[in-house]
């Protein structure tokens, strides 16, 4: 059971005594704001961009990403800005052309059990954000873990991102306790999405202290310049203020947890 992932002893994607964030929008909109959030970032000393440009949408009818249009836009902010991208892969096809262009690729938590894509990626040297399935046991998620590892690639980021419950105050509800069960077990990065685990800007902050006196790696936050006006996931956003506090506040909890923030 969990032979690979129990076995792992790194190199890690991050450093054990480093605190990373990953923050941007749901989804690529606008090259212009998209520039200006990257920079904003980067300001603040964070190094990865996160933003969909294929959107997995549980309605056919809500904005399902801008597609090989915004992977362009990604690969040009980047060359712009020096920025790290951080996205979304839905189909294998797409694999070569994340090789060449996407400095973390991120398994969704629809894709988590996609065991062709799983199998593929495990096969390329690239790191691989794999998110937890919302109607998954983290038994499951390791398990698929295991998948990636059984071809060769251990450049593995887990990220906790909740799960379905009868709960109806927030999206999902937050597993806070898989962060130190799957650290118990292994010794790779675990990262924790509140955004999409509360989908809520109001206790995204709260989660995110949480995440970190937990005992995670990393966090993924859903940011944009105008949340109102973005054109997937906006209730779960929050706005540039926002972020400088939250930033300031893991910060600070982050340097009690012995983890040096980026």
């Amino acid at each position: 059971m969990y032979e690979k992932v129990k076995q792992f002893k790194g190199p890690l994607v991050f450093p054990d005594q480093q605190f990373t964030i990953i923050a941007g929008p749901c989804a690529v909109e606008d090259e212009e704001k998209l520039v200006e959030l990257a920079l904003f970032l980067k300001s603040h000393g964070i190094t990865h961009l996160r933003a969909g440009a294929y959107k997995p949408r549980t309605s056919p009818y809500t904005f399902q990403g801008l597609e090989a249009k915004g992977l362009a836009i990604l690969q040009r902010v980047k060359a712009r800005t020096g920025i790290k991208i951080v996205t979304e892969i839905m189909d294998v096809n797409q694999i070569q052309t994340y090789v060449d262009n996407i400095d973390i690729i991120q398994v969704g938590a629809r894709n988590m059990q996609n065991f062709a894509l799983l199998k593929e990626l495990g096969k390329i040297q690239k790191p691989i954000l794999l998110k937890r399935g919302f109607g998954s046991t983290i038994e499951e998620w390791l398990y698929a873990c295991e998948y990636l590892m059984n071809e060769g690639n251990d450049q593995i980021i887990l990220c906790e991102r909740g799960i379905k419950t009868f709960e109806p105050m927030t999206r999902n509800t937050l597993d806070i306790s898989s962060v130190p069960i799957v650290k118990g077990i292994t010794n790779l990065n675990v990262f924790v999405d509140p955004s999409h685990s509360s989908g809520r800007s109001d206790i995204v902050r709260p989660l995110a202290r949480a995440a970190v006196a937990v005992g995670a790696d990393g966090l993924m936050i859903e940011v944009h310049h105008n949340p109102a006006l973005s054109l997937s996931d906006k209730d779960e956003t929050i706005d540039f203020n926002e972020f400088v506090t939250l930033l300031k506040e893991v910060r600070t909890l982050a340097t009690v947890m012995g983890k040096q923030i980026k």
